[in-house]
């Protein structure tokens, strides 16, 4: 009896540690997204509650050093320029700590958005809250937020588009159909798709 409740116990154990691997922790699709308060490249503190007529974001993890995140860099450029105007304005987060990539530092962001031109704001994580709290693993690596009554919903995870290496390639533009669809009233088609990039350095 006494060999048969430990071995229920460990595989009671085995099978809650499989659950806790399948469902990291973060965001999923439908949750509600906390506001936030972060540093902009203009050393302004910038929240969602400040873009009031917004009909929801376009949140981005990026960084600087990142090439996967250059890559994309002219491409987001590009969705804050079409989409700002509709309502879904770009939000860039670096959620990089620069004491392990000096390169992510909040100085040197400064830089590389002036010298890309960045329309949206450029978010430094101090102290990386957020990005744990959206369960963001890559830079670059996309959350599409839908304003409701009952806050900011979660309505697209992954990545911006099915090809990060040629723009010029891309097949399926994710985010951009995502946006489409809920301009559109109509339910998002692909809600999560796998994030391409580099591992967050915490």
């Amino acid at each position: 009896m006494k060999k048969f409740k430990i071995a229920f116990f460990v595989l009671t154990i085995g099978v809650i540690t499989a659950f806790t691997t399948l469902n990291p922790s973060g965001y999923e699709i439908g949750s509600i997204a906390t506001d936030f308060s972060l540093k902009n490249v203009d050393n302004k503190k910038v929240s969602l509650k400040d873009f009031e007529d917004a009909k929801g974001f376009i949140v981005i993890f990026t960084c600087n050093h990142c090439p996967y995140a250059v890559a994309y860099e002219d491409r987001i450029i590009e969705l804050d320029n079409k989409f700002k105007k509709l309502g879904y304005p770009v939000i860039a987060i670096n959620p990089n700590n620069p004491e392990k990539q000096k390169d992510d530092s909040f100085d040197k962001m400064k830089v590389r958005a002036k010298e890309k031109g960045f329309t949206f704001p450029y978010l430094f994580d101090d102290g990386q809250k957020i990005y744990p709290q959206y369960g963001a693993t890559k830079t670059p690596h996309v959350y599409i937020l839908q304003k409701t009554d009952k806050g900011n919903v979660v309505q697209y995870i992954g990545a911006i588009d099915d090809n990060h290496s040629d723009a010029s390639a891309v097949k399926q533009k994710y985010v951009e159909e995502a946006i489409d669809a809920l301009l559109k009233n109509q339910e998002v088609k692909v809600k999560t798709t796998k994030a391409i990039g580099c591992s967050i350095k915490a």
